[in-house]
């Protein structure tokens, strides 16, 4: 496996956790990104570099960050981020993934590309439902900003310093194994 297929991968699983806290701004910095040739993308991705690509994902990126700033809509948004992150983050992996055979580029498409948005979203779907519950919904712009700060942050990082962002993903899923562990632990009395 050479150094371009290293960085390509870890550029996939940058943007894969991304769409776990947004779905489109990611792909929106992966057009941008192509739209400019600071990356390339796998030949049968290249509309996605598109100036009509560009337009409709930069639409929705700012819809769907509006949003989320709204309390309970925001709620009904998870319910379809989660379906849709996976989606997208296999995706993203399928685009940016170079020289890999199609069996090894589908299975890490799936399972790090998919997997590690759905793991995100989920997460992320569960932290934006405890806010609502706990603060009758005040705290979820709050929640918003960070989500999106950290998409904005993971994408970023990922078309340019696609080595550190891979090992940012690792630190944050460590984060929600912690985070996920402790609300899911049994109260002890």
């Amino acid at each position: 496996m050479n150094g371009e297929t290293i960085i390509s991968i870890c550029l996939g699983i940058g943007l894969s956790a991304s769409v776990g806290f947004r779905v489109f701004l990611p792909l929106f910095a992966l057009s941008l990104a192509s739209y400019f040739n600071v990356w390339q993308l796998n030949e049968s991705w290249q509309w996605l570099g598109s100036t009509a690509a560009l337009v409709t994902l930069g639409v929705a990126t700012l819809v769907e960050i509006f949003a989320y700033f709204i309390p309970y809509i925001d709620n009904f948004l998870d319910g379809l981020a989660v379906p849709l992150a996976a989606v997208a983050g296999t995706a993203i992996m399928l685009s940016t993934v170079a020289d890999l055979s199609p069996v090894i580029t589908w299975s890490l498409a799936i399972i790090a590309g998919g997997g590690t948005a759905a793991a995100v979203a989920g997460t992320s779907s569960t932290t934006r439902l405890a806010s609502t519950v706990t603060t009758g919904g005040v705290a979820n712009p709050l929640v918003s900003v960070l989500e999106t700060g950290t998409s904005i942050l993971l994408s970023v990082l990922s078309v340019f310093l696609p080595i550190i962002a891979a090992i940012l993903v690792v630190v944050i899923v460590f984060i929600v194994y912690k985070l996920y562990k402790k609300f899911n632990s049994p109260v002890v009395k």
